[in-house]
């Protein structure tokens, strides 16, 4: 799978919806997407824990061991690396994960290029996405992003990921200084026709999907107490348990 994941990077742009749990990736696979993503906040929020603080790496790591049984390339966020980059690269790598996500949390970039460095070493053929939170973080700076890009990419990077950055001139630039495949998150307002003009080659959605299904069960909750209709087109049991059970048939009549 990871062959193809990197291939999915070369022709056009990959849009890369992200699930929490098992029924969310394979209900993503039946709908056709080509791979499937992780969400760092809707495997954090979906056990009890915050995100981004590197409290969920067993659960991470038995997400993936599900999620690899479908067949589609899985790309797995691991946050900072959990205390240990390379070490849990290399374990994903052997479970079948296609690729990571692995953030810099703003860190000194010399070191985040060694960490690259050695995961690519341990790990190789994972489609490693080095994400930076210089526009995540509130103080967007151009110029910082370009130089953290470029190490990155010099140290292995397979792709860089900017969540938060969305004016064309700074996608575009972006594009034009690094020689690897650019990541955008999908923010309300991108068009992903326009997104791929400017040369991304693959869009995440984040947390995106998990944030709308808890609105979701909340908007169905309140109907059910208030007498309003309870909103259309919900998949019924059968449906659910198909996705489950169909999923878990890689390879020998499940999903194609």
């Amino acid at each position: 799978m990871s062959g193809e994941f990197h291939a999915l990077h070369q022709d056009g742009l990959l849009l890369l919806p992200n699930a929490w749990d098992f029924a969310s990736a394979a209900a993503l696979v039946d709908e056709g997407f080509a791979a499937i993503g992780t969400t760092s906040l809707g495997v954090a929020a979906a056990h009890g824990e915050p995100d981004g603080e590197g409290r969920t790496r067993a659960q991470t790591v038995e997400l993936a061991r599900r999620l690899v049984d479908l067949p589609r390339p899985i790309s797995v966020d691991v946050e900072t690396g959990f205390g240990d980059p390379a070490g849990i690269a290399e374990e994903l790598a052997e479970l079948g994960v296609a690729g990571i996500n692995l953030e810099d949390g703003l860190g000194d970039p010399g070191h985040q290029q060694e960490l690259i460095a050695e995961v690519k070493r341990r790990a190789p053929g994972l489609f490693l996405n080095a994400r930076t939170d210089t526009y995540w973080l509130g103080q967007p700076s151009l110029s910082d992003t370009i130089d953290r890009a470029q190490r990155y990419a010099a140290a292995g990077a397979d792709g860089v990921f900017v969540p938060g950055m969305s004016a064309a001139d700074d996608i575009r630039a972006l594009v034009d200084a690094v020689g690897v495949p650019v990541n955008i998150l999908f923010q309300p307002g991108h068009r992903i026709e326009e997104l791929a003009a400017l040369g991304v080659r693959r869009v995440s959605m984040g947390s995106l999907l998990y944030r709308a299904a808890l609105h979701s069960a909340v908007t169905t909750a309140r109907a059910v107490r208030d007498g309003s209709p309870v909103p259309s087109g919900v998949p019924g049991y059968s449906a659910v348990q198909d996705y489950v059970v169909g999923g878990r048939r890689r390879g020998s009549g499940g999903f194609q």
